[in-house]
């Protein structure tokens, strides 16, 4: 039995063994402190390139579009003559009665447009769930309408709804269609893939098909969120349909746009502040049909 009992061969740790080495030694190993300070100074450096190439990025683009205090400064004559023109509001009759004819119109276009849009915008967000389990090809389908339809404007939908239907309300209303029903389909597909596998993987497991299993496991657990969504998505047409006036889409952004070329500012006042109200007041009716459902609002 060998009993040998020399320093270099004594077991490492104890009193009697080699001292351990506490800096870098030839092997290549990093104490563990000088490791997260290298750690730490490459992240920092790291933000330091990111905030360099945002703050070029913003100087960038203000240059390349022209902003400046100099082009403020230069158009506030102008400012204060549209301002000066707005108060006091005109309020005649004759004008109040075409301010409500008008409101009443845009009222009707949005709920119009709600009601395709939230169809369309319906269907295709069942068939991009990925927890719905559509076909792959028809999902992909359904994913590329979908980007079509809310990646152009209604602004653009409606010149070209304008060409095909002529001026009017109907123009303005297959413009917002399409714009929600892309827009919603996003939304509310996002919506039905974030909820609860575990109910669907248990109706799954039953033997149930894959559109019992979404309608009865995963629209369910989403139908709050989504009644949201379609909420705001009116509110969104409301606003919608005062720019789409513009180009003759009918509302009362057309009488908007009206009013801004014969420099009518204190007809404009009084639409603006008839479009005003309108929003208040869906907003309100909104948060009721919320509160109703449920939400925590005030």
């Amino acid at each position: 039995m060998s009993t040998d009992t020399s320093p270099d061969k004594a077991i490492p740790g104890t009193r009697c063994g080699p001292k351990i080495p506490q800096q870098r030694n030839g092997s290549g190993h990093r104490p563990p402190d000088t490791a997260q300070q290298m750690s730490g100074h490459k992240r920092s450096k790291s933000i330091w390139i990111i905030l360099a190439v945002a703050l070029a990025a913003v100087v960038w683009s203000l240059d390349g579009t022209g902003v400046s205090i100099a082009n403020l400064v230069a158009g506030w004559e102008g400012a204060r003559e549209i301002a000066d023109g707005l108060f006091p509001p005109q309020l005649d009759q004759e004008l109040l009665q075409s301010v409500g004819t008008a409101v009443l119109e845009t009222l009707q276009i949005s709920i119009a447009a709600l009601f395709f849009g939230v169809i369309g915008g319906l269907v295709l967000a069942v068939l991009m769930a990925g927890n719905i389990g559509a076909p792959r090809w028809l999902a992909a389908s359904a994913r590329l309408v979908a980007t079509v339809f809310r990646s152009v404007p209604e602004l653009l939908w409606a010149l070209v709804f304008v060409a095909v239907v002529g001026l009017g309300p109907a123009a303005g209303v297959y413009a917002i269609s399409l714009h929600a029903a892309g827009l919603l389909a996003k939304l509310v597909s996002e919506q039905l893939e974030a909820v609860d596998p575990a109910p669907v993987e248990a109706m799954r497991m039953t033997g149930a098909s894959r559109l019992t299993t979404g309608v009865l496991s995963v629209i369910p657990q989403a139908r709050n969120n989504i009644a949201s969504l379609v909420l705001y998505q009116w509110e969104c047409n409301i606003r919608s349909s005062a720019i789409i006036g513009f180009v003759g889409a009918g509302g009362i952004g057309q009488a908007l746009g009206i009013s801004m070329r014969l420099f009518r500012y204190d007809e404009l006042a009084t639409l603006m502040i008839a479009l005003l109200l309108l929003v208040v007041a869906v907003d309100q009716l909104s948060r009721l049909l919320r509160h109703r459902m449920g939400a925590a609002t005030r």
